[in-house]
């Protein structure tokens, strides 16, 4: 995902939620509808989490130190993860809250043309912030299913305000409900249900965000693709004869770090050695730009130690299952 795209929908989304739960407390203040003090933490909460992966991309820019050599590209994870846990504990667990104290003591709507006028106007918003999401991902998503996009994504903003606006848009949805029914019935408790449900949403939602972005903040490899760029470019059939085996860890969304043994004629000199793993080196940052770090370790080919399997101790993480010994 490149940096300005994911900035777009963020900024959008920004500005989109901040309208929006100023409209939210408002309609809130004179109606007394639960749902609009929820939905307005709600955007109040998102409108932190933009902010949070605003803050997460300026810091992953800073420069390597001797004290993180790899650089900072992994703070966007964490702010990510970040977002996740205040989705949850603020926007969730608050609405959840509120929707039970609702439906123990419900009272009827006052002023009800307020929460309806709001709440059509946030789907509206809502509605251009999930469009400009949704623009930019499909210029990156491909043939991926939206599915395949947020779980296989190296980047962690696009796919945190798709489901943000995702989620915001059915929770507009289920608020408009529970304020329908309520009008129509004259019975309050409906608009604790619609409540309710958007604490549940929202927690359903912080716990995807919060299972993919551990996941990166572990380290997660290059996709199928881009190893098979990397396999492809290290070998020229002359001194690199083949990949014994090779890691891949993204050192943030746009770094890469690539390991790899490789066979070399056993007759090579280091002088020749060292002048394929330099052009090595650079085939595979022509072939896949994002590979920042490269360790290319020359290794002579065994047939009978290949036919023993992959070595668990060759690497940290134990065996890779592609590789084929040495």
């Amino acid at each position: 995902m490149s940096a300005s795209g994911g900035t777009k929908a963020i900024v959008a989304a920004l500005g989109a939620n901040l309208a929006i739960a100023a409209a939210k407390f408002v309609a809130f203040a004179f109606s007394g509808s639960s749902s609009m003090l929820a939905e307005g933490v709600h955007s109040l909460a998102d409108s932190g989490n933009q902010f949070l992966l605003l803050l997460g991309g300026k810091k992953a820019q800073r420069e390597a130190t001797p004290q993180h050599p790899f650089g900072y590209g992994r703070e966007r994870y964490i702010y990510a993860f970040l977002v996740s846990i205040v989705l949850f504990s603020i926007g969730g667990m608050f609405a959840i809250y509120e929707g039970y104290e609702k439906i123990r003591h419900p009272h009827e709507l006052e002023h009800w043309y307020w929460p309806v006028g709001v709440l059509v106007f946030a789907i509206i918003a809502e509605g251009f912030s999930f469009r400009t999401a949704i623009k930019e991902s499909n210029a990156l998503r491909g043939k991926l299913s939206w599915k395949e996009f947020i779980r296989r994504a190296k980047a962690p903003e696009l796919p945190v305000v798709l489901l943000e606006d995702f989620g915001a848009l059915i929770g507009l949805v289920l608020a408009l409900g529970g304020v329908g029914i309520s009008l129509l019935t004259g019975d309050g408790v409906w608009d604790g249900i619609g409540t309710l449900c958007i604490g549940v949403l929202l927690v359903l939602i912080a716990l995807v965000l919060a299972v993919e972005t551990k996941s990166l903040l572990l380290g997660e490899a290059a996709g199928i693709e881009e190893v098979k760029k990397i396999e492809a470019a290290i070998v020229d059939g002359d001194t690199v004869t083949r990949v014994i085996h090779m890691r891949t860890l993204h050192l943030g969304p746009e770094e890469l770090l690539v390991a790899a043994k490789i066979a070399v004629q056993h007759d090579d000199t280091a002088a020749e050695i060292a002048t394929a793993i330099d052009a090595a080196e650079a085939r595979i940052r022509a072939a896949v730009p994002i590979a920042r770090v490269i360790y290319l370790e020359p290794d002579i080919y065994s047939e009978a130690e290949a036919a023993k399997g992959p070595d668990p101790s060759a690497t940290p993480g134990g065996p890779n299952p592609h590789a084929a010994g040495h």
